[in-house]
Order: structure tokens, then C-alpha cells, then sequence
């Protein structure tokens, strides 16, 4: 098949890890492409730059674009982490938390959370107790930013990728059709492409000049401001975060090898003071890709970094662009279809976020009103057919597996009507032999496990 009329230049405009991410992975994955970043420092509300937790699947994008555990741990000097502990999100329950993995093992092609709810749930034994073990759990980065983006910058360079530092002063629009036809820099130069793409964080700096439609999801989610702090590394970092609701919100801890990480999420209409906050405003433009300009990380879904999904949508958005590249025509359906494929696992992030709020057990102003939004469609359906008997739906585009929704879901105590009649097929006896195989440990939330043992236990060699 002909490859006429195929895509040749790219401009990308931003100096973040999102940025160099992208550029890094259309180089290595279409090699043809002629890459140019116009680079400038990331701005502050720029979440996927700034936040230094991920999602393990970050691991499967180093392996696609050709970066080893070497270069991306040891190298760039990332921590590990295996989950978070969410504590005091419901009022008389214990702290729970939520690992990268399977709970449990099914029995008899039944679930095992259906099985803990049958024999486990009355004699409180907690659901996290059967979370991963080591050997099974997945795990993502805590990243120190500064090392890791210029890993990504240097190795996107070493690739092919040039950069042109500068800051965009103007957008050149073709009166024809309304593509992009140049942008114009602050020194003058003028800078054209065939594909532009936005990495300029949440004012979008190029895409919004197509348009300024957004899908503004403050009504479910209410918090809008963020605070980002660091302080020195502690000597054993645990491999798990802590998330602590506040009066009005949440805030964090994460140590990684060069720096403890702490900050909060508020909304800042609870009494809670915002100075010094970066305003979030929570939401994402409703066609990311239009005409010859896409929009990538925050430039296209702006989310609170509760469950650390910032730079994994982003991730997510560059596997798509590459793997969904169109023609230099920009085919309508194409564009269409990647809109739809990055919109629903936004979405869908979205709701796993809401959750965490509309099921927490809290008596403040703050709580009371988060608990009380009217949901989203596909939200609502996902709880009510939880509620019903303990099952969850299956949708194309979405980020975190059923045991992730099934740990915050009975972490936080929201249990359903009744159980799956299929449960009665095993005995408990049955079920209790496969967990007794299984040697189902004590809840990380109680014994947390350290960075040091499991690093070395994974076989990487030495620390960063």
C-alpha cells in the first residue's frame, strides 16, 4: 500500500516530561517523521510534569519506546511504589489500600470477592489482606522530574528529535480551511509543520486557538486547587503513598530516593486558605484532536493527581497518536475515533476518581456535598450495578482493573444488596483451601514494605 500524502514534519510545542515523551516516541516508533520541539520550561499547573508518581503501566512505555529499568530507575534515580494506603476516607473503618494486582484467586470460576463477602465480611477479615503479594504485585515510579526529563530530552535528541528553544507569540491559521499553517516565535522566527502538537499544559496554548470547547467536570468532582511540596528523602522509603482526607480534601506523602513529596487537594469554597495553590480546574476539551492539532497531557484532560493518572493519560494519549497516525488529508473518521478512544478512558478516569468520593464516609460540609453530586451516567450505572449484587461492568477504555474498583469500594465499606448466587457452588472449605495455598498476608496498610528489600528482591542489581 502507498504511503502518499503521509505526515513528514511534526512540531511539538512544550518543554515538559510530556513533551519530550512524545517526541521521543514518534521518533523511535516512525523514524521518518522530522521532529522539531519548540521547548520552554513546563508551567506550573502542568500536573503530568510535575507529579512524581505513576501507574506501572509507565514500565510498558519505556519498553515501547526502548528505555530499560536501568535507564529509567537506576539511571534517572526513580523510586518504586506498589500502591497507596487511603486513610481516614471512611469514618469508623480502618484504613485500607489499594495494590497494583489481583485479590484473591477465583474458585470454581467464582470471584473471590464474592467469596470474601460471603465468609470474610461478617468475621472482619479486611479485603486488602488478600492484596498482592510481593511476587505478583505490579508497581510503578516515583520519579525525581528534574533527572527523568532529561533523560527523556536526551534521549529524544539522540534519537533525531531537534530542538528550537522559544516561546510561541502567535498562530498562523490558513483562512482556506482553518488548519495550522505556522507558528510565529518571539524572536521572530516563523516555525511550520503538517502536525502540530500541544504540550503547553492547561491553557493550551495552540489548540485553544481552534477552539475552546470543554467538558468541565467540576460539578462531580469539587476540589481546585492543588498544593505541590518537597522536603529531604528519608532513609527507607515504604513502597506504598498515603492519601489522608482533610476537612475539605486530601493531601499526600511519598518519599522517593531524592526527596519526600507532600502536598494537598481542596476545594477552596469549604474555608480551606488557597494561597500559594495551583488553581485546577478539572475537565477536558471535547475534541482533542481537531484539524491539524492535538493536544496531549494537560493540554487535554486536567485531573487531580488522586490515584496519579496525570502523566498515564498522557502515555496514553501518545501510544494512540502513534499507533493512530493519519494521513496528511487528517481524515475526519480518524480524528474521530481517536477523540473517541482518548475521551472515554478520560472519562472513565474520571468516574474511578468520583467514586472515591461519593462512597467516603465523612461527616464535613466538604464530604457531605462530594457524597451528593448527581453522577455521571457511566458512573451511576457502575455503582447501582454494584450495589445490586457485588458486579462490575466492562468498559473498552479503562485504566484500572476491577480489583482496583473492588479495593476502594469495600475499603471504603460500600457493599452490595446481596451476593452471586454462583457463591453457593463452593464451600467455604473449598474457598478457604485456595486462599490457604494462596498465603494471603497481613494488609500492607499495617505492615508496609520497604523500597530497599523489594528493589533488591526484584533483581535490579544495586539502588539508585
Amino acid at each position: 500500500m502507498s504511503t502518499a500524502g503521509a505526515i513528514k514534519r511534526v512540531v511539538i510545542v512544550g518543554g515538559g516530561i510530556t513533551a519530550w515523551s512524545a517526541a521521543a516516541a514518534l521518533k523511535r516508533r516512525i523514524p521518518p517523521l522530522e521532529l522539531l520541539v519548540v521547548s520552554s520550561p513546563p508551567p506550573a499547573d502542568a500536573l503530568a510534569d510535575r507529579m512524581i508518581n505513576t501507574l506501572p503501566s509507565i514500565g510498558e512505555f519505556h519498553s515501547d519506546i526502548g528505555l530499560s529499568d536501568e535507564d529509567t530507575i537506576v539511571r534517572a534515580r526513580s523510586g518504586l511504589r506498589i500502591g497507596t494506603i487511603f486513610k481516614a476516607w471512611a469514618e469508623g473503618s480502618p484504613d485500607y489500600t489499594l495494590a497494583y494486582g489481583s485479590y484473591g484467586v477465583p474458585v470454581g470460576g467464582v470471584a473471590f470477592h464474592q467469596l470474601w463477602l460471603r465468609d470474610h465480611y461478617p468475621r472482619g477479615r479486611p479485603f486488602d489482606s488478600f492484596s498482592p503479594t510481593e511476587a505478583g504485585v505490579g508497581y510503578g515510579l516515583r520519579l525525581t522530574t528534574e533527572i527523568y526529563q532529561q533523560l527523556i530530552h536526551d534521549y529524544a535528541l539522540h534519537l533525531g528529535v531537534v530542538e528550537r528553544p522559544g516561546e510561541v507569540a502567535d498562530v498562523e491559521l490558513r483562512r482556506a480551511d482553518g488548519f495550522i499553517e505556522a507558528l510565529l516565535l518571539a524572536d521572530g522566527q516563523r516555525v511550520a509543520a503538517d502536525l502540530f502538537i500541544d504540550c503547553t499544559g492547561p491553557a493550551a496554548r495552540i489548540r485553544s486557538t481552534l477552539d475552546d470547547k470543554f467538558d468541565d467536570w467540576s460539578r462531580w468532582l469539587l476540589s481546585d486547587r492543588v498544593i505541590i511540596e518537597s522536603g529531604e528523602p528519608e532513609p527507607d522509603q515504604p513502597l506504598l503513598d498515603e492519601v489522608i482526607a482533610t476537612a475539605a480534601g486530601w493531601s499526600w506523602r511519598s518519599p522517593s530516593p531524592s526527596a519526600t513529596a507532600t502536598g494537598s487537594v481542596f476545594s477552596s469554597a469549604y474555608g480551606v486558605d488557597s494561597g500559594g495553590a495551583i488553581p485546577l480546574r478539572q475537565g477536558r476539551v471535547v475534541e482533542p484532536w481537531v484539524r491539524n492539532c492535538v493536544a496531549i497531557g494537560d493540554a487535554a484532560v486536567m485531573v487531580e493527581p488522586l490515584e496519579w493518572t496525570n502523566l498515564h493519560l498522557a502515555h496514553s494519549q501518545i501510544d494512540r497518536l502513534v499507533s493512530m497516525m493519519p494521513g496528511a488529508d487528517f481524515a475526519p473518521v480518524e480524528l474521530a475515533e481517536y477523540n473517541r478512544q482518548c475521551n472515554a478512558e478520560a472519562d472513565r478516569v474520571r468516574d474511578f476518581l468520583c467514586m472515591h468520593y461519593v462512597t467516603a464516609r465523612r461527616s464535613e460540609p466538604f464530604w457531605k456535598d462530594a457524597s451528593a453530586v448527581a453522577l455521571p451516567p457511566s458512573l451511576a450505572h457502575t455503582l447501582s450495578l454494584f450495589a445490586e449484587r457485588g458486579r462490575l461492568p466492562y468498559y473498552e477504555e479503562e485504566t484500572f482493573a476491577r480489583d482496583s474498583w473492588l479495593a476502594v469500594l469495600l475499603g471504603q465499606g460500600f457493599l452490595p444488596r446481596r451476593i452471586d448466587p454462583l457463591v453457593d457452588s463452593v464451600t467455604p472449605e473449598q474457598a478457604e483451601g485456595a486462599l490457604s495455598r494462596r498465603q494471603a498476608r497481613e494488609p500492607p496498610a499495617q505492615a508496609q514494605p520497604s523500597y530497599r528489600g523489594t528493589f533488591l528482591q526484584m533483581g535490579q542489581g544495586a539502588q539508585p
